[in-house]
Order: structure tokens, then C-alpha cells, then sequence
């Protein structure tokens, strides 16, 4: 299967701004990029904020809250765990399971190289993420399938 370089048209599912409900400290957010931005403060009013708002604008605000000390530490393990309850809901997690083996990478153009890929050039983090979360979701369909037998 070839690559899927963007996360757009039919693949705009596999975009952190896609509507997805997901829990963060007890707190529903809209999107995981609502709820992955307002991870970056400790700050519980701040992080209110996130919840009503889109995910273009949460993006924007979670630019201007003052960063938590360690957030350098846990963003890639925040970020995971935010993708995976995205996923484990249907009919998302079909839809990814859908992609196959094919690479995913979140190629963009605002030169984000470390959670994607822009002009070439990137750590792809977010696709990695979603390939492992990919990977999880088959091995525990095979494993209900084993079951079910």
C-alpha cells in the first residue's frame, strides 16, 4: 500500500483537529487537539478554555499558556494516549484499520518536523504514533477473533 503523506481528504480522519470526544484528568474535550493543547499547562482554569472552543483555536491558545515544567518529557506519551482512546472508538478504529500497513505520515507545510514531516524533512512522531496505535488495534482483533473461536 502506498504511503498516506497527508492527513487529508479521505485520510482527514487521521487529523488531530478531527471531531473526536476524549478524556484528559477527568476533563471531555471535542478533539485531541483541544485536548492535547491544553495538556500543556497545569493549570486547571486555563485548561477549561480547551473545551469550547475549536481545534484551530485551541492550537493558537495552547501557544500562549505558560508551558508546565516537564512538558518536553510527556508530550509524546500525552499525545499517545489521546490517539489511542480517539481510535478505540468506532467507526474510527475501523477506519484506521483500514489504512493497512500503508506508512502514515503528517506531512505539512508549516514546518512542523518533529510531529510530522514538511517538505521532506521530519520525525513523523504523530505518524509513528499512529502506526503503533494501528498495530495495537490489529493485535487486539486478532486476539477477540481467537477468542470468539
Amino acid at each position: 500500500m502506498q504511503t498516506i503523506k497527508e492527513f487529508q481528504g479521505p485520510y482527514r480522519f487521521l487529523s488531530n483537529f478531527w471531531p473526536a470526544e476524549v478524556v484528559l484528568d477527568g476533563m471531555i474535550f471535542p478533539s485531541v487537539e483541544n485536548a492535547f493543547a491544553s495538556a500543556k499547562t497545569l493549570s486547571l482554569s486555563e485548561r477549561a478554555a480547551f473545551q469550547s472552543c475549536t481545534a484551530s483555536q485551541a492550537k493558537q491558545l495552547g501557544k500562549r499558556v505558560k508551558l508546565r515544567a516537564d512538558w518536553m518529557q510527556v508530550r509524546v506519551q500525552i499525545m499517545e494516549e489521546l490517539v489511542t482512546q480517539k481510535f478505540s472508538i468506532e467507526p474510527l478504529r475501523s477506519q484506521l484499520l483500514a489504512t493497512g500497513d500503508a506508512p502514515l505520515e503528517e506531512g505539512n507545510w508549516w514546518n512542523d518536523t518533529f510531529w510530522g514531516i514538511c517538505r521532506g524533512v521530519g520525525e513523523n512522531q504523530l505518524g509513528k504514533i499512529l502506526m503503533r496505535v494501528r498495530d495495537s488495534l490489529r493485535v487486539s482483533a486478532h486476539l477477540e477473533e481467537v477468542l470468539d473461536t
